[in-house]
C-alpha cells in the first residue's frame, strides 16, 4: 500500500500502522527491486542489529523503520531516509531520526572505501546509489568517519544489505512495540 504523507509520526499507534502498511509495500513500484517487502526487511534488519547489538535499542529501531520513507513519499529513492528521519523525529528522537537519513550516506561511503561491499550490491542498491549521490569523494569520507554517529550508522548500512532474504523468520512486528515504546519513552 503506498500513501503519500509528510506529517510527523505523533505516536507509537500510527507507527505501528504505518509499519503494518509496509507489508505488501516494495522498495521499487515494479517490484523490481529487493526480493522481500519493506516490512519483512526492515524486520530483518532490525533483528540482525538486535543480535549484533542487544544493548542498542535505539539502533534497532533505526533499524526498524529506516526504509518507511519509500512508503510515505513513493518514488523518491535519493531522499527516502530524509522523509523516514523527517516522519518519526518528534517520537523517536534524534539519534533515531539521523541514523535512518544516515543509512544511505552509509551506502555512499562503503561504495567508496569498501570495494568488496560495493561489488555485492544489490541491483537495485547499484541503481539507487547513482540517485543518491554516488560514492563519496575522499573530503566526503573523511568528514562522514569523524560524525560521531558513524559506527551505528555503518552498523544499520550492513544489516540493510543484509536483511533481504525471503523466507527468513524474525520477530513478528508487534514484539517490537514494547522497543518503541521504551525508545519513544526516553527521547
Amino acid at each position: 500500500m503506498s500513501q503519500e504523507r509528510r506529517v510527523p509520526v505523533a505516536t507509537v499507534d500510527e507507527l505501528m500502522s504505518l509499519l503494518g502498511n509496509c507489508a505488501d509495500a516494495w522498495d521499487m513500484p515494479d517490484r523490481s527491486g529487493d526480493p522481500v517487502d519493506i516490512l519483512d526487511h526492515d524486520r530483518q534488519c532490525a533483528e540482525l542489529l538486535r543480535r549484533e547489538f542487544p544493548e542498542d535499542e535505539e539502533l534497532q529501531v533505526a533499524g526498524l523503520v529506516h526504509d518507511i520513507g519509500h512508503v510515505l513519499v513513493p518514488g523518491d529513492d535519493a531522499g527516502h531516509g530524509r522523509h523516514g528521519a523527517e516522519a518519526v523525529r518528534g517520537l523517536l528522537g534524534e539519534r533515531v531520526a539521523r541514523l535512518i537519513e544516515l543509512h544511505v550516506t552509509a551506502k555512499r561511503y562503503l561504495a567508496a572505501t569498501d570495494s568488496v561491499h560495493a561489488a555485492a550490491l544489490s541491483a537495485s542498491s547499484q541503481r539507487t546509489l547513482v540517485a543518491q549521490g554516488g560514492p563519496m569523494t575522499a573530503a566526503e569520507v573523511a568528514a562522514f568517519e569523524s560524525d560521531s554517529d558513524f559506527d551505528a550508522a555503518i552498523a544499520l548500512r550492513r544489516a540493510d544489505d543484509a536483511g533481504k532474504v525471503v523466507g527468513l523468520t524474525v520477530h513478528p512486528l508487534e514484539w517490537w512495540r514494547p522497543v518503541i515504546e521504551r525508545v519513544a519513552a526516553a527521547r
